[in-house]
């Protein structure tokens, strides 16, 4: 099991957490409990059971729908041998992670982040919310900016040198960011989102 350091930096364990969020078809925001469990370095998914039940108990204690928070699906799964499988998994919220977290093992210093992470996130969302269509915009525009800088690292990382090969990368990028919408989709189903030289 993979220790956390200070060495890895802030930027690092931010990352763990924004690079598992996905998009469903619909646009919405979400993470795999099978993926969070891993982040989370529980050795094995049955062991984080426990502590969906705890989040999902505290979710309808404060009033709020479970299902809007916690939505079963299946998720495939590599099993070795480059060969998947579909496994029982939930779409889990911004909410229902912030939850999850709370009642996860205190002791792993990776909660402690994720506990920080899903704290502060949870609260730009809300001054998001709050905010007027035009700091919304740049708001999102920003998010894409930030995306953008980490994929041109990632790609100069993956020796990446190339136009062509950046763009194809960059696309890869999009589609597993946005759900597998490319960077077209986007520019049609994401207003808010369009990349534009005036961006």
């Amino acid at each position: 099991m993979t220790k956390l350091t200070e060495h890895s930096g802030s930027e690092h364990n931010h990352s763990l957490f924004e690079n598992a969020k996905r998009y469903d078809e619909n646009e919405n925001e979400y993470w795999s409990s099978r993926e969070l469990s891993k982040i989370l370095e529980y050795s094995e998914y049955r062991h984080f059971i426990p502590v969906i039940d705890k989040a999902k108990l505290a979710c309808d204690n404060s009033g709020q729908e479970i299902l809007n928070h916690f939505e079963d699906f299946l998720e495939m799964v590599k099993i070795g041998s480059g060969a998947s499988r579909e496994f029982e998994s939930i779409r889990l919220s911004r909410y229902a992670c912030y939850l999850v977290i709370q009642n996860a093992d205190p002791a792993k210093e990776v909660v402690a982040f994720g506990q920080t992470y899903f704290a502060v996130q949870t609260r730009k969302h809300e001054l998001f919310e709050q905010s007027s269509e035009d700091e919304k915009r740049f708001m999102l525009r920003e998010e894409l900016k930030n995306h953008n800088t980490a994929l041109a690292a990632a790609a100069y990382d993956s020796g990446v040198i190339t136009s062509f090969e950046f763009a194809i990368f960059q696309n890869h990028g999009y589609r597993g960011l946005y759900g597998g919408l490319e960077n077209k989709d986007i520019h049609s189903h994401k207003g808010a989102l369009k990349i534009t030289k005036n961006s």
